[in-house]
């Protein structure tokens, strides 16, 4: 039986809450990416993994914790590891629920695995300011408005260090999203939180600002630890040529969802 697990792309919001507080996120839900896990069959425990996204020597001792069965297994995603689309997490999850693992102990196992998570365990991931290194919510959210995004990867992959804290201060973007806000709003919040971290880590010579601007955008988004981007817009708004113009900036992977909204 396959299971899959949808990715995100990138955050809302990401830093510290407060200057020497816990990094936190809001993660973007993204039905675009996803990764299957398939149990193929009893046996020694085996991951069929091609494109690399799980350590393969922490695997059995994930499936442990979680109370999973051992066995062949086979794991397909659509996003690339290091992408901030949350490969790694969703192959965790999607993994622990092909091995008929225990749900509750998800989120636990995942931080001992690999240090940090991204919520995709949960059922409404962007619903939560998540504590990514701890494994728990520091509050719940409003339902965020519903948008169109349209994006990619861009630059090299970054996986993600859990020891890494050097992030911007997001405590004041994180109260105002703690309140209903509507689309512009949040648009100028994820530009926010962008600008915010790209000041601090870089890269220098993103183009997606610029891409934002020339195209419309309500403001754009970013993987904070890795190379998704994405411009935000009202849906039925994307410009007819905003997939190619991605394309020709270097934009692997072009990809185009709806997210938010009560559904």
């Amino acid at each position: 039986m396959t299971h899959s697990v949808a990715g995100h792309f990138g955050e809302w919001i990401q830093g510290r809450l407060g200057p020497s507080g816990p990094v936190c996120l809001v993660t973007v839900a993204c039905p675009a990416h996803c990764v299957q896990a398939t149990r193929l069959g009893d046996g020694p425990l085996a991951v069929d993994d091609p494109d690399a996204v799980l350590n393969p020597g922490a695997v059995a001792g994930f499936l442990a914790q979680v109370g999973g069965r051992t066995g062949r297994y086979r794991l397909r995603a659509t996003m690339p590891p290091g992408g901030g689309a949350g490969a790694s997490t969703a192959a965790l999850v999607a993994l622990a629920r092909a091995a008929s693992g225990q749900e509750p102990t998800l989120v636990t196992a995942c931080i001992a695995t690999e240090g940090a998570s991204d919520p995709l365990m949960l059922s409404q991931p962007d619903r939560v300011i998540w504590a990514s290194r701890e494994g728990r919510s520091l509050g719940s959210l409003p339902v965020l408005p519903r948008s169109e995004i349209v994006g990619g990867f861009w630059g090299g992959a970054v996986r993600t260090d859990p020891a890494d804290s050097d992030f911007a201060d997001v405590s004041d973007l994180v109260d105002r999203l703690r309140r209903p806000v509507d689309l512009p709003e949040l648009a100028a919040l994820a530009t926010q939180s962008a600008q915010r971290c790209s000041a601090l880590r870089g890269p220098k010579d993103d183009p997606t600002a610029d891409l934002a601007n020339a195209l419309g955008a309500l403001g754009y988004l970013r993987a904070h630890t890795g190379s998704a981007r994405g411009l935000i817009f009202a849906p039925g708004t994307v410009p007819g040529d905003a997939m190619a113009r991605l394309g020709a900036a270097g934009f692997r992977q072009p990809v185009q969802f709806l997210t938010g909204g009560a559904a």
